[in-house]
């Protein structure tokens, strides 16, 4: 039997014999025992809205949540479900479709530096830039729209094509780390199975008909192929300050739960705190407060 701990250890990877197919998609309740409760994700809610008021208050660092996933993985139930109760106003959520032209007329990156946290924020990409080396590599005919100097052929985009932009990716997260924005990237790792069956709720439920396009059947059709590009993306860019974790996700709840405790312990060891006040800044709260409760007095 696993402790919620052990398991976090598990799914955090940290080497460079990655692979994907190593991991699993499900963890069953009954081998982690009564420490997976909706209880325990309430409470770790809890603090992490604690600690997000203090990030927010502090405005001296920040925090990057990266979610990736196949389509129906859960990146918005995960969201909804984790982020509940978090004050909005220091909280963003950004979420990445194919670019605009206007982003096309700039590097890959651009459009997700310009969406990254603000001092005192937590920032979730719903996807991410990890998209440049995933539906870029399954279809790489999209990364020709891109219009870069030198890669105006398929066969320009090789295996050093891709090394380069892992280092690129790195080279960008290091950077931000380095200046005060700390990053978390998840995996949410579903079966085929089970994403059949998530497509299949989605069909037979009218309120959900909205999240079910065409091109999720379409995209179906490169599973292995997206299989591996997730393996190649995390084994390059699965970093000792920024390293990947592969959720189980085929049970929503425990990966909430999971997702959930990885970020209240990151927001721990990033130990926010609330401004210090001076001397005078002291002295002139104690002036207001008598002045208040002076006037409250009068009225009353």
């Amino acid at each position: 039997m696993k402790s919620l701990s052990e398991i976090q250890k598990t799914i955090r990877v940290s080497n460079k014999k990655f692979k994907l197919s190593d991991y699993s998609t499900r963890i069953s309740k009954n081998s982690i025992g009564k420490s997976i409760e909706e209880a325990s994700l309430a409470n770790d809610i809890a603090e992490i809205a604690t600690l997000q008021n203090k990030l927010y208050a502090e405005d001296r660092q920040s925090l990057l949540i990266i979610l990736q996933g196949m389509d129906g993985s859960g990146k918005d139930g995960t969201i909804k479900h984790v982020m509940r109760g978090i004050n909005p106003q220091g909280v963003l959520v950004t979420s990445y479709k194919h670019p605009t032209n206007q982003e096309l007329e700039h590097d890959y990156l651009w459009r997700h530096t310009i969406k990254l946290p603000e001092h005192g924020q937590i920032v979730i990409f719903n996807r991410s830039h990890y998209e440049n080396v995933l539906i870029s590599r399954v279809h790489p005919e999209l990364v020709l729209a891109e219009r870069l100097h030198g890669y105006d052929k398929l066969s320009k985009i090789d295996k050093a094509f891709w090394e380069q932009r892992y280092d690129q990716i790195n080279h960008f997260e290091k950077r931000n780390i380095e200046t005060g924005t700390q990053i978390l990237k998840f995996f949410l790792h579903i079966s085929k199975d089970e994403q059949c069956k998530r497509f299949l709720e989605r069909i037979n439920n009218e309120d959900k008909h909205w999240k079910f396009s065409s091109s999720d059947i379409e995209e179906r059709k490169y599973w292995a192929e997206y299989q591996d590009a997730y393996q190649q993306a995390i084994k390059h860019t699965s970093t000792k300050i920024a390293p990947w974790y592969i959720v189980p996700a085929d049970d929503k709840f425990l990966a909430h739960v999971l997702i959930g405790k990885i970020i209240l312990d990151k927001l721990r060891d990033m130990k926010p705190t609330f401004p210090p006040k001076t001397k005078q800044e002291q002295e002139y709260l104690l002036e207001a407060k008598a002045i208040l409760e002076k006037e409250l007095n009068v009225e009353n």
